[in-house]
């Protein structure tokens, strides 16, 4: 059997692995893997339901995976050790899906890389290694900008009584729920972040309303403001977006980047095109 790499990108939503095999690659979807929220048993056994299964005559040899949560050193030790039951002869290396965005936007090259999807985070990059990091802080105290924080706006504004009679009744076609079932799967169910983060196809579905356009607006300037301008680097280099946020958004990201005076540089929905470019440049 040809031994094959597999590269692995994993939000907490959804991952996306792609077998390298040559110059050939194929590419398969599972759910979403935190460290925060699942045990190395747990991702074991999600892995191996929804992937190993379809790998089965398949030798990896090489396994770069990327994943949420992986820049503690704790949760990249539980799910290498949880990767490797399930691929027992790769080679693993983990690591944040900081440095997948980093490579993805920047390759070897200098830059300011950032995610807007379900979460958000940011850092400079010197081609070689993430040099600063502007500190993420998770769903309940940052993601500036994430799906999540926007999801978060769109029920204040619902629970709140914020929205226009239009925009409401669009709300409650669109989801058919109440306060008690919010917050119950806010704060009583697993994965609310993800749950918030469900929330931003309503802003999407509803452009040119003005109290969608200020929530997409004042969410994103958060992100610009409390991240992008503190890198004394990003006056001089390019910033580079990665996530279903930044690139469904993108024309707000634009118009952000005008009146900060930024350089903007690849917008990309996610980063498994670029890794697999850097990857294959590294070889």
């Amino acid at each position: 059997m040809q031994p094959v790499t597999l590269i692995a990108d994993s939000g907490s939503t959804k991952a996306e692995w792609t077998l390298l095999s040559n110059g050939r690659k194929k590419t398969y979807f599972t759910q979403g893997i935190s460290p925060y929220f699942l045990s190395p048993e747990q991702i074991t056994e999600l892995v191996q339901q929804e992937l190993g299964k379809k790998l089965k005559n398949v030798v990896v040899e090489k396994l770069f995976y990327y994943g949420t949560g992986c820049a503690n050193p704790q949760n990249a030790k539980g799910v290498k050790k949880a990767l490797q039951k399930v691929f027992p002869d790769a080679k693993i290396t983990v690591d944040h899906d900081l440095m997948a965005a980093a490579r993805a936007l920047c390759g070897h090259g200098k830059g300011i890389a950032c995610i807007l999807g379900t979460g958000s985070n940011s850092c400079y990059f010197n081609g070689k290694k993430i040099v600063t990091n502007s500190p993420g802080l998770g769903y309940v105290l940052g993601d500036e900008g994430s799906g999540a924080y926007l999801g978060k706006k769109v029920i204040q504004y619902y629970l709140y009584n914020t929205f226009d009679e239009e925009i409401r009744a669009r709300f409650d076609a669109r989801f058919a729920t109440d306060r008690v079932e919010i917050l119950e799967n806010v704060y009583k169910k697993p994965l609310p972040n993800r749950y918030l983060a469900g929330f931003t196809m309503f802003l999407a579905e509803n452009r040119g309303h003005y109290m969608i356009e200020n929530i997409l607006e004042d969410g994103l300037n958060d992100f610009f403001f409390h991240h992008l301008c503190k890198y004394r680097e990003i006056w001089t280099l390019p910033v580079n977006f990665v996530g279903s946020v930044a690139y469904g958004f993108k024309d707000i990201i634009q118009q952000l980047c005008d009146s900060y005076e930024f350089e903007l540089g690849k917008i990309l929905k996610n980063p498994m095109p670029g890794l697999i470019e850097y990857h294959q440049s590294a070889d």
